[in-house]
């Protein structure tokens, strides 16, 4: 599994150093959307907001992450209720924020209208791709951690012979996995090294589907060279990572990581939208976002990026919590939820109206 991880990690980081090389290549191409000129005084009043977002962004991304990682409980009430609205971020972050970005971006009349472009929906399937992607990925990793716990203890996993006693057994577990207890293979009981790990396996692509998407606005903001849409940009910007880190922030403090890890994943979410603005500000006189190549890398990017984060919101944080047996065993707590969640969801769905 750490190999795996060290993959992703590569990847991403290998997106992270080509995407602005592939979008000034294909400067040249096309022009679609014009140069970015300007005045040397607009272009320096410019540079002076940048640096503002910069900061400020990673500041709210440092704070919202590490306040439910060491200010709240996990064992509370009141680290339920944020959850719930975690989870209704993430999962407005997904429908609201990044998948009408891709869609705007493969859309495009830069594009032109040759097939696929002009008449096929490629960020559904792009984003039906990657949750599916994801969901196989859980799935095979959940399988190798069983196989590799019962392994261990001298056992093999029970094999299903569709008789009665197997759909005793199974619809037993369904039910203990409905009441919070489970949530992966239905025929063997989970401990809590597996739910843990589990968890551990979900953070880190949630994560990375997080961070896609703010190094792709990170480099837009740093590229603008308009002020009048720099500074609404840097208060949008700055919640937006305020309330995502919040999310992440929850699931990494569930997850039980060790403290060194703890610290790597929080540095790295904070610090990817504010090295976006770098790389932005530093291919702002040859970037063009309406180049043919950059909208294709930032649209298949964000298509992918929003299939995970909603799965995963729907999947891994909402249904989980909702079919929890502390939840469902109260009525002020699933009112409490319920409400988080809305109140999560509509505050990240109004940020929309500014980024």
């Amino acid at each position: 599994m750490s190999r795996f991880r060290k993959t992703l990690v590569s990847a991403f980081v290998l997106c992270l150093v080509i995407f602005p090389l592939l979008v000034s290549a294909a400067e040249e191409e096309n022009q679609c959307g014009g140069s970015k000129g300007g005045s040397a005084a607009e272009k320096a009043s410019a540079l002076k907001y940048k640096i503002i977002a910069f900061f400020s962004i990673l500041i709210a991304g440092v704070f919202g992450v590490c306040l439910p990682i060491f200010g709240l409980k996990t064992e509370s009430n009141f680290f339920m209720y944020v959850k719930a609205f975690a989870a209704g971020v993430i999962l407005a972050t997904g429908f609201v924020h990044i998948l009408p970005d891709a869609t705007e971006s493969l859309t495009s009349s830069c594009l032109g209208e040759e097939p696929p472009w002009g008449d096929f929906p490629m960020t559904g399937l792009v984003a039906m791709a990657a949750s599916i992607l994801t969901m196989l990925i859980e799935s095979f990793a959940s399988g190798y951690l069983n196989r590799s716990r019962l392994a261990k203890e001298g056992k093999t996993l029970p094999v299903s012979t569709g008789g009665e006693e197997e759909h005793a057994h199974t619809g037993s577990a369904h039910t203990h996995a409905s009441q919070g207890h489970s949530h992966g293979s239905l025929l063997i009981p989970q401990d809590d090294d597996h739910i843990d790990m589990r968890k551990k396996i979900v953070t880190q692509i949630l994560e990375l589907g997080i961070v896609v998407h703010s190094v792709i606005i990170g480099i837009s903001l740093g590229a603008s060279p308009s002020v009048s849409t720099i500074k609404p940009l840097i208060a949008a910007i700055t919640f937006h990572q305020l309330f995502e880190g919040f999310g992440l922030g929850g699931c990494i403090s569930e997850a039980k990581f060790r403290v060194k890890k703890i610290w790597v994943m929080l540095m790295f979410f904070a610090l990817t939208a504010p090295i976006g603005i770098g790389i932005g500000i530093g291919v702002a006189e040859i970037y063009n976002e309406n180049s043919p190549m950059a909208l294709k890398v930032s649209g298949f990017l964000n298509a992918t990026a929003s299939g995970i984060l909603i799965y995963m919101a729907l999947v891994d944080l909402v249904a989980p919590l909702f079919m929890n047996q502390k939840t469902q065993s109260s009525m002020k707590i699933q009112v409490a939820c319920s409400v988080s969640l809305v109140v999560g969801a509509g505050l990240m769905s109004l940020l929309a109206i500014w980024a």
